[in-house]
């Protein structure tokens, strides 16, 4: 419960966080790509190899065995957890 809560809690933080950001382009890219040609010089072919796999059979079962297996008890605790206010950046 504890682990979800402050998971949660980091989520919001940082989908608020992100949100509340004011992004104003300042200037303009550019990106130039070289320019290349290309010709056909000769005709083309392809021929894969062929192959004869033989694989293995695999057979899966399931059997009944007795296992120590642990148990997990939880209870519930009153505990701190993060509470943000936040102004985006337009509103100062």
């Amino acid at each position: 419960m504890l682990k979800r809560t402050l998971i949660g809690s980091t989520l919001v933080m940082t989908v608020l966080g992100l949100a509340a950001c004011d992004v104003q382009k300042t200037q303009e890219g550019e990106v130039k790509l070289p320019k290349y040609e290309v010709s056909k010089t000769q005709e083309g072919s392809a021929k894969l190899p062929e192959y004869d796999v033989k694989t293995p059979d695999v057979k899966v079962t399931t059997e009944e065995k007795t296992v120590s297996v642990p148990t997990v008890k939880t209870e519930e605790r009153t505990v701190k957890v993060p509470d943000v206010d936040v102004t985006p950046a337009k509103d100062k």
